[in-house]
């Protein structure tokens, strides 16, 4: 129960890591506002929340748009009547190069996953600082430390997301308010199954991505969505209490290559 009492607004819960973490933080005793775009999946997600004994609600959004983040800043306070932990997990994946991406492709990637982040902070920080504490895990990549190929506007957007984080850490330092990002590198998430590893790519089969992963990652394998919400409950809990502005890499070892 390392989050008892604690209300935590987790967005893009409807799967994948977000999905993981709200059910792990479920069973530690958050209280939960679960965001995402897809509300069949949200409202299955929300469903099993609450059968581990959770209050937790949530709200279909789109994180491009400032008042649908301004919407679940509200109903956090409306149902919960406090922010203690904000995990900015929503988020696009993009392929292509400085040439090749487009401007509707770049605008997206940096709407979505660096502007989103930076509304969500926006709108809660003043709420932490009112309560004297607070926490903000943002979910990076192994790319916000390193660069990689034919991935130009996502390595971008992470790489601002790192940056950020160490701003934020610094400027809310002294209101007790710690922000530090989790790194995943490649993890086995829903996406893989359904569109590929990047928007718009073919679909990949399960032997395809274990085949790739194994050739690369030295641990030989992609990452569990529950273990890198592992890492984010260690950043957002008490276990981490003098940890701020830290990238957390949870990459199977690939960026120590």
């Amino acid at each position: 129960m390392k989050l008892e009492n604690k209300t935590a607004i987790i967005t893009g819960a409807t799967s994948g890591i977000g999905k993981a973490t709200a059910l792990l933080f479920a069973e530690e005793g958050a209280n939960l506002v679960i965001t995402g775009r897809r509300s069949e999946k949200g409202k299955a997600v929300e469903a099993q929340c609450r059968q581990k004994g959770c209050r937790c609600v949530f709200i279909e959004a789109d994180h491009s748009k400032l008042e649908d983040c301004q919407m679940i800043a509200d109903a956090a306070l409306k149902e919960f009547g406090q922010i203690d932990i904000l995990f900015n997990n929503a988020g696009i994946v993009t392929k292509g190069t400085a040439e090749t991406t487009s401007e509707e492709v770049w605008l997206d990637t940096m709407n979505i996953n660096v502007t989103a982040v930076w509304h969500m902070c926006k709108l809660v920080i003043p709420h932490m600082k009112k309560q004297g504490q607070g926490v903000i895990v943002n979910n990076g990549s192994d790319w916000s430390v390193v660069a990689g190929k034919n991935a130009f506007p996502y390595i971008m957007s992470k790489g601002a997301v790192g940056m950020m984080t160490k701003a934020m850490a610094l400027d809310y330092a002294r209101e007790n308010i710690r922000v530090n990002a989790v790194c995943p590198g490649d993890t086995f998430v829903d996406r893989w199954i359904e569109k590929g590893y990047f928007e718009g790519s073919d679909p990949v089969t399960i032997a395809e991505a274990v085949k790739e992963s194994s050739a690369y990652i030295p641990m030989g394998r992609f990452g569990k969505p529950k273990e890198i919400a592992k890492a984010v409950l260690f950043l957002a809990s008490d276990d981490s209490t003098f940890a701020t502005g830290h990238l957390l890499l949870v990459d199977g070892g690939n960026t120590a290559q």
